[in-house]
């Protein structure tokens, strides 16, 4: 732009011309105060291990909604010794995740098959573990297994939520 036109533009011309500046600043960044979120020689974050699952669980909880979710789950080595789990949602009923389950999946989690396609997949991040379901409607009341979530056991204290 000439300044001939830079001064017909009036004042709104200079507030476009000041945010148009301003977006393209580049804003500094601070470096992370968390050791493993910082990134290592490639400039990467540092994967976390790969190592055998050991969770030991009894747990049972109830939010302030009504949904609630139990499990009992012995893992030693990444190999299943126990496991069950039922969920109940407010108004849409109930799952029960027992019975004969197949071990199908060692690393890098754990995963059970039963018969009816229902997948039980188990693994850790950090100091918790997740137990997620996948194809498992048919052990669920009709249109509960939609409002499923996966319970998340906390290693530390043994609670679910």
């Amino acid at each position: 732009m000439t300044a001939a036109r830079v001064r017909h533009a009036g004042p709104l011309g200079a507030v476009a011309a000041a945010l148009l500046a301003a977006a393209c600043a580049t804003p500094l960044l601070q470096p992370s105060a968390s050791p493993e979120l910082r990134p290592g020689a490639g400039g990467r974050l540092k994967p976390m291990p790969v190592r055998p699952l050991d969770i030991r669980a009894d747990c049972r909880f109830k939010d302030e909604a009504g949904y609630g979710a139990s499990t009992m789950l012995d893992v030693s080595y990444a190999e299943v010794k126990a496991f069950s789990a039922s969920v109940d949602i407010p108004r849409r009923g109930s799952c029960r995740f027992d019975g004969e389950f197949a071990q199908v999946r060692r690393t890098p989690h754990v995963e059970l098959r039963a018969r009816d396609g229902c997948t039980v997949s188990i693994w850790e991040q950090g100091e918790q573990v997740t137990v997620a379901f996948n194809d498992c409607a048919a052990r669920c009341t009709r249109g509960a297994f939609d409002y499923v979530w996966p319970i998340i056991v906390d290693r530390r204290s043994g609670q679910c939520h």
